[in-house]
């Protein structure tokens, strides 16, 4: 009887600590997880050059990540899991000349009709004029 036991427990307990995956059970709802700034286009298209600090946050919200020693930079991170599914990451970082809106990178491309696209338009034509 004793011996029974102790292979249980030691079954049990070996069975306890393996990495073999748990059968999923059908039906069970899992919840997506995200966190962050989130990014949308239509953020992105209404960004601007030279828009101050407060225009950015009112368009885009406040910066996930301040770096202390780098002001002029403010990096937006959005971190997303669909319920059981692969996770995703979107990120996109803005830069500051004189507290003004200079350039920005990232996930997120400026649209035809964004104010980033007109710019770069009238810059290539004043430089193809001269």
């Amino acid at each position: 009887m004793l011996r029974t036991l102790i292979l249980l427990v030691a079954t049990l307990s070996f069975a306890a600590c393996s990495s073999i995956p748990l059968p999923q059970f059908p039906g069970v709802y899992k919840i997506g997880i995200s966190q962050g700034n989130i990014i949308t286009q239509e953020m992105v298209d209404q960004l601007e050059p030279g828009m101050t600090r407060r225009q950015v946050v009112f368009v885009m919200g406040t910066p996930l990540v301040r770096d202390p020693y780098n002001q002029d930079r403010w990096d937006y991170v959005f971190n997303y899991q669909p319920g059981g599914g692969e996770r995703g990451q979107e990120r996109m970082t803005l830069y500051f000349d004189n507290d003004l809106l200079s350039r920005f990178e990232g996930d997120f491309e400026p649209g035809e009709d964004a104010a980033w696209s007109r710019s770069a338009s009238v810059t290539d034509e004043t430089d193809a004029n001269s």
